[in-house]
């Protein structure tokens, strides 16, 4: 089984050196990845392994190739494709040699014959190669071939209700699928490393995933205004995205406790100045950050006018505090829209139960700062405060979220087998429950997105023993351990 990866289109403009070094960072991310996930060994690096993929980097697609030992892989594969930076669409193929056109003819009506029955049809063909015809000639005779051994309701040059659609590249032919999207923009790796400053909602993890499509190494920075729940719930945004749009590169997660810098800012700056103030002393602290990471560049998730401190003068006036380049992925983007391409990246549901943690509100804030009068709020600051602010930062190998970096002091209970009186509860993603979904023989399973469990769990049946179920276990043991700090001891985790 093969697919053939179309990059994306900004790669194939860049120069010879620049491009090829782009593909090769893209097979490698690729190849990363599949391992990591899937247990899918590359077969460059073990070459005797007959369950392992063949990925070759050719100059405009990239081929993936699966033994069929591991066919029953594909959705989860075409998962990793529809998500890595770099690939433009892809699609499933069959790979055959170039024979005559009869041949071609043949191998269409196996592919698509059934596809075909009552439906109006095109043949389209791209060729690469010197050959005694051109794609012309293929599409016309094939074509016509189609018509006359499948039941197809005829051919269609514009509108068609199927397109079937062949390569011929030097002496192979293949005859491939309906294209899927990827996500495009550049593989991960091609570009430098950025600090993105994440809350959890919805501007931030969308803006972060856009730094990810650009093929930026993007770190994660989070100001703690809400505890310890508040801190679990931005870490599942951030493992969510790593996860599934970066994990071909470790990064880190580091949390700021940022209580005593919003008290302080309470206590000292002026009511109208408070919500710019609270964001240069983020600004500060994230280039303190970005300094021991060696990151030139921070990303926010800011648009221009969507609240108070978002507006033109006030962000000039914000970014003042730092010499990084401050990206602002949104800035021209309008809300709904952001909140549309959190739903189709996948963190919408984690950001609509993040509560909105302000630090500061102001009754009339200023939308028009001006820079003495900032600067005469800021000299009644302690900046021994957010000195120690910064020094007691936590970073996390996002590689690396144990159960002990993620989840309270109570350890749930693991088991492998359920017996009768307990229930299995699926809390994965939706997107991830629909591709592979759990069965336990003789079990009850309950499918409650973690997004939703806090709240379902108290309508459940209190006196029945409930096991969280996710793919690797640790949100699994993220949410049992925190539903027992509730108090809800008849909760554990399935770990089959």
């Amino acid at each position: 089984m093969k697919y053939h990866l179309k990059y994306s289109p900004e790669m194939t403009t860049k120069s010879r050196i620049v491009r090829t070094r782009f593909c090769k960072q893209l097979r490698k991310n690729l190849a990363r990845i599949l391992r990591e996930q899937l247990d899918l060994r590359d077969l460059a690096a073990f070459p005797d392994d007959p369950d392992a993929a063949l990925i070759e980097a050719h100059w405009d697609y990239l081929e993936l190739a699966l033994p069929p030992s591991r066919a029953a892989l594909v959705d989860d594969v075409e998962a990793v494709l529809r998500s890595t930076p770099g690939i433009w669409s892809f699609q499933r193929v069959e790979e055959r040699p170039l024979g005559g056109f009869d041949d071609m003819v043949a191998l269409a009506a196996q592919v698509c014959g059934s596809e075909l029955n009552g439906k109006t049809f095109v043949v389209r063909c791209r060729r690469s190669g010197k050959h005694p015809f051109n794609s012309m000639d293929v599409e016309r005779y094939v074509g016509g071939g189609l018509l006359r051994v499948t039941g197809a309701k005829g051919v269609d040059l514009r509108t068609p209700e199927v397109t079937v659609r062949l390569e011929i590249r030097q002496d192979k032919l293949y005859i491939g699928g309906e294209p899927q999207d990827g996500i495009g923009g550049f593989p991960l790796g091609t570009q430098d490393a950025v600090l993105s400053l994440i809350s959890g909602g919805f501007d931030s993890a969308v803006a972060s995933f856009l730094a990810m499509k650009r093929g930026l190494r993007t770190h994660f920075l989070f100001f703690n205004l809400g505890g310890r729940e508040h801190e679990l719930a931005v870490k599942e945004v951030a493992l969510f995205l790593w996860q599934r749009y970066g994990a071909s590169h470790g990064v880190e997660f580091i949390s700021v406790p940022f209580e005593a810098v919003v008290a302080e800012i309470l206590e000292r700056i002026e009511n109208s100045q408070m919500g710019v103030v609270l964001k240069r002393m983020m600004l500060r602290a994230a280039t303190q950050v970005a300094d021991k990471l060696e990151i030139p560049a921070l990303v926010t998730g800011e648009a221009i006018a969507q609240v108070s401190s978002q507006t033109l003068i006030n962000l000039a006036i914000i970014d003042e505090v730092t010499p990084k380049l401050v990206l602002r992925p949104l800035a021209m983007s309008d809300k709904q829209d952001i909140v549309d391409l959190a739903r189709k990246i996948g963190t919408a549901e984690f950001s609509a139960v993040i509560p909105e943690y302000c630090g500061v509100i102001s009754v009339k804030p200023t939308t028009r700062a001006k820079r003495h009068r900032i600067e005469r709020e800021e000299n009644r600051f302690n900046f021994a405060v957010l000195e120690q602010a910064v020094a007691e930062a936590q970073s996390y190998d996002i590689r690396r979220l144990s159960q002990e970096d993620l989840t309270p002091a109570l350890t749930p209970d693991e088991t492998a087998q359920v017996d009768a009186q307990a229930a299995v509860i699926d809390i994965r993603h939706p997107d991830e429950e629909e591709r592979k979904p759990l069965q336990v023989p003789g079990a009850t399973v309950l499918k409650i997105p973690f997004y939703k469990l806090s709240s379902a769990f108290a309508t459940l049946d209190p006196s029945r023993h409930y096991l969280l179920y996710c793919a690797k276990g640790v949100m699994s043991r993220l949410h049992a351990a925190h539903l027992l700090e509730q108090g809800k001891s008849n909760v554990g985790v399935y770990r089959p």
